[in-house]
């Protein structure tokens, strides 16, 4: 407690009122003399007047001694990187949007003889209440780090780090976190006059976890955090049809128990089931396979209902009339089935299995995001992946089937290209094991993963997640989809958008390519 604090405290929280403005500016000057000082008046009043709720001032007695201004805003416009002057309007008008769905904190000033008191989480917990009462999905707010200049030797993000770990005390990003805010990302150029944190500024968020969106249908909102499991499924021989499928079963209901809202099997996962047929003759071989598809499907589409998780069902021989395809089943929890064929057949299918490709391609809807689903070869292709993105994909799942590293790493590397052309996730899975009775299939080699896009928001080395290799292993990552809008708008590179599209174009002249 500070020295010169009052004795005889009288303390009381109630809103602003016009008539305060005379004290809040005084204290305003006293606080902010190193960026501006204080509102104009007519900034201010009309600040009470369309959002008196959202002024609150602690008073000792009669003299105001902490306030807290705030706003409303639109939670997808601020929960970007922004500027304080983007907060302002015409003759510094601030700018308070009626039909917000979250508040913005401008500004919270605590006189200095009463610093000590613990006033500003008050100021805090009453803006908290706030955000609750009016249903609102958070408070957001642009903090200055103004301890920065006495550490500039570090780079703004290790600064942030070292507050976070209680090396470094920051009073208004040390006071923040205490607060149950957390930080978002780093914001350049926040309030350039600021020359205590050099132009830097941290985008702080509290979620209202109580918070229910009005007038939304449960089936339109849209998740931002999204888990994937990813099964690197070791192939083994079986005896019976049942007998694998319950293997299958096994990882579904294991990635159900953890929540995901994906799971994704292998290529060709489904090739145990062969050693059940005849394997002197490979064309007749890969068509015995085929005579389960539909049996397969009609199973994962009823665990895909039961334990309430999308599969992928990486891939599978499938006849259409006299013409073998090797597709992707996207059996979603609402009970509807998509398929993807493989587009592209490496010369080992078209010549041993003569498998043809498909010629359909086409962005799923699904209740945790936008997804794209190329089956190995076909992600060795850009052309592909970049026509799934014009098309908003968020996800790119990617089933495989390799018998050596050299071929896996064909597969890895160009699966880390498209996540950062693409500005997209992408998700490999494929099998380990050995299958000596079934000729083609006898060997695996992979290391199953999750990929991002290379930039802050994201790991240093751009895997979210990544398997042992050769192992058999379920692979789960939490994947923000919120990290790739505000990266598709404000990242280091913004791929999308500065594509040349005056100089070449891309068109897809097959069929599909719609939500399907």
């Amino acid at each position: 407690m500070n020295n010169d604090t009052p004795s005889d405290l009288h303390l009381k929280l109630r809103n602003l009122e016009s008539a305060d403005y005379p004290q809040v500016a005084q204290l305003m000057e006293a606080v902010y003399a190193d960026i501006g000082g204080a509102w104009s008046h007519d900034s201010l009043l009309a600040l009470i007047k369309e959002f008196p709720e959202g002024q609150i001032a602690i008073q000792d007695n009669s003299r105001i001694i902490a306030v807290a201004l705030t706003v409303k805003c639109r939670y997808d416009r601020f929960s970007r990187s922004h500027t304080y002057d983007d907060l302002i309007g015409r003759r510094d008008r601030i700018r308070h949007a009626p039909d917000g769905d979250a508040l913005y904190g401008m500004d919270v000033f605590v006189s200095r003889e009463y610093r000590g008191l613990r006033l500003g989480r008050r100021l805090y917990d009453a803006r908290k209440e706030l955000c609750r009462n009016l249903n609102l999905r958070a408070i957001l707010a642009g903090g200055r780090i103004v301890k920065y200049h006495e550490h500039a030797d570090m780079t703004p993000a290790e600064y942030i780090e070292a507050v976070r770990r209680r090396e470094v005390h920051d009073p208004i990003l040390s006071f923040q976190l205490a607060n149950d805010f957390e930080v978002k990302r780093l914001m350049k150029g926040y309030l350039p006059e600021d020359e205590k944190s050099l132009g830097y500024a941290t985008l702080l968020e509290w979620n209202n976890i109580l918070y229910e969106p009005e007038g939304i249908a449960v089936e339109e909102i849209r998740k931002t955090t999204v888990r994937v499991g990813i099964l690197q499924w070791q192939m083994r021989l079986t005896d019976s049809f049942e007998t694998w499928l319950s293997q299958v079963e096994y990882f579904v209901d294991s990635m159900a128990d953890y929540q995901a809202d994906f799971v994704m099997f292998p290529e060709f996962f489904n090739a145990p089931l062969m050693g059940m047929g005849d394997q002197h003759n490979q064309f007749e071989a890969i068509r015995f396979l085929a005579t389960f598809a539909d049996r397969i499907t009609e199973a994962l589409s009823h665990f895909a209902v039961t334990y309430n998780i999308n599969i992928i069902a990486g891939s599978m021989p499938a006849m259409e009339g006299d013409v073998l395809y090797n597709n992707a089943y996207l059996c979603r929890r609402d009970g509807t089935v998509g398929i993807q064929p493989k587009i592209h057949i490496t010369p080992h299918e078209r010549r041993d299995w003569v498998i043809s490709g498909g010629d359909s391609l086409q962005v799923f809807d699904t209740d945790a995001g936008r997804i794209g689903i190329l089956i190995c070869y076909d992600v060795e292709f850009p052309e592909l992946p970049r026509l799934l993105a014009k098309h908003a994909m968020d996800i790119l799942f990617v089933p495989f089937w390799t018998d050596t590293k050299n071929g896996f790493l064909r597969v890895q590397r160009c699966a880390q290209a498209r996540a950062i052309e693409n500005e997209c996730y992408v998700a490999i899975g494929g099998s380990v094991g050995n299958l000596p009775q079934v000729q083609n299939v006898d060997i695996q080699y992979a290391q199953s993963a999750v990929y991002s896009p290379s930039d802050f928001a994201f790991p240093h080395d751009a895997i979210m997640a990544e398997s042992t290799p050769n192992t058999e292993m379920a692979l789960v990552a939490d994947l923000d989809l919120d990290k790739l809008a505000q990266l598709r708008h404000q990242g280091s590179v913004t791929n999308s958008k500065d594509r040349r599209d005056d100089l070449f174009d891309l068109r897809w002249l097959g069929s599909g390519l719609k939500p399907n």
